[in-house]
């Protein structure tokens, strides 16, 4: 099996394929990435770890994402997507491996770290080759679905991790993302080939960060977003465990559904966002919905509502939807010597909030419970919605 691949003209079925089997390499690393929130039960239960300090070890991975997402992009400009998907999945699944297979709090941390750090490599290069490969007016429903690998991979964490760390400890349920990440190692190295780029000119390589601020709103706005995403992510679970005492199976069963409603919504934003000629006014569109939807959540948990289940299942689906709109105007304005550092500046900024999410979380609900920290993630979606940069926004060519 090759690092690299001659470029050449795919037929629809190919470049189709291609989607999936980035979809597939996105879905593996998300396992890895966001799986070990699924194991702050364990480990405060039977660990005995505060939410606080399990919080920190969930967020190992992030914080290897978050360190090395740049450095991925850079690597994709000048390498290819190909050699960074098969270099990120391969190493993912070693790191993932050596924390099976060792012992111990630390070891455990820093193979998650290791693996996060490795993983990255998926974000931009998976993200490249939908660009690359499909057209303008298609490529709002492509994105959509690679986005759901993110949700779709969350979801199978969370009715695997939990259940087999519930069963057979934490070491032994980092065999799920692991055995995914090598599965998706192979198939995109049977399937993937870089997708074609225009010659090199000075205006096409030129820093779209110096043009104007719309990248660096759409940074800004996303940072922002993920904050409820990653509070009903980490700790929805961890809510009906805890609070409405269910079971593990049970709370993650209902996880699952919840992250399968936000991959399909994720599709259906994105195809909205072909059919309207732009991706900024579903983007804002999905701000307001997410803030009302982490505000009835907040409420109806304070008052202990049966339909808090619900609409946990519905701001699982809102505060996801966002995701695809931003990565796909962050490719298309930065361009094809741009798109894989710019991507990377993206998910850092997402991966630095996304990071700093479970261990902060975790004070709030020690402290004050959980509605409360629903409803202070209410706030960020309302700060992100004025700052969505519908006007700046180029018609799609």
């Amino acid at each position: 099996m090759t690092l690299t691949a001659p470029r050449l003209d795919v037929g629809a079925a190919r470049r189709w394929s291609m989607l999936g089997a980035s979809t597939l390499a996105q879905a593996a690393t998300a396992v890895m990435v966001h799986g070990p929130a699924f194991l702050i039960p364990t480990l405060h239960e039977r660990e005995g770890m505060g939410l606080a300090e399990a919080g920190l070890v969930a967020a190992a991975p992030t914080l290897g994402v978050m360190l090395t997402l740049v450095a991925w992009g850079a690597v994709t400009d000048r390498r290819g997507e190909r050699f960074v998907l098969l270099a990120g999945l391969t190493t993912t699944a070693l790191a993932g491996a050596v924390g099976a297979l060792t012992g111990g709090t630390t070891l455990l941390a820093l193979a998650l770290f290791l693996a996060g750090s490795a993983a990255a490599s998926t974000n931009a290069a998976s993200g490249r080759v939908v660009v690359g490969w499909f057209p303008p007016a298609r490529r709002g429903l492509a994105m959509g679905i690679r986005q759901m690998a993110q949700p779709v991979g969350v979801g199978v964490a969370a009715i695997s991790i939990a259940v087999v760390a519930d069963v057979a400890g934490v070491h032994a349920a980092l065999w799920v993302p692991t055995l995914a990440c090598a599965l998706a190692a192979v198939v995109v190295g049977l399937v993937v080939v870089d997708p074609p780029r225009p010659p090199h000119r000075d205006g096409l390589a030129a820093n779209p960060y110096r043009a104007d601020s719309y990248l660096a709103r759409i940074h800004g706005v996303s940072v922002l977003l993920v904050v409820p995403q990653f509070v009903v992510w980490t700790f929805a679970l961890v809510w009906l465990v805890q609070d409405r005492d269910w079971s593990p199976a049970a709370a993650g069963t209902v996880v699952a559904v919840a992250q399968l409603a936000g991959a399909l919504g994720r599709i259906a934003v994105g195809h909205v966002s072909d059919l309207v000629g732009g991706r900024m006014r579903p983007l804002r569109w999905v701000a307001l919905a997410a803030a009302a939807c982490m505000g009835l959540l907040a409420l109806t948990a304070a008052l202990d509502l049966g339909v808090a289940v619900l609409l946990v299942v519905v701001a699982t689906l809102v505060t996801v939807a966002d995701n695809g709109l931003a990565f796909t105007a962050v490719a298309e304005r930065a361009g094809p010597f741009w798109s894989g550092r710019a991507l990377g500046v993206q998910n850092t900024a997402q991966f630095l909030a996304a990071s700093a999410v479970p261990p902060a979380a975790g004070l709030v609900v020690a402290g004050a419970g959980f509605p409360a920290v629903f409803a202070l993630a209410a706030l960020f979606p309302v700060l992100a919605a004025p700052l969505v940069p519908v006007r700046e926004e180029r018609a799609l060519h």
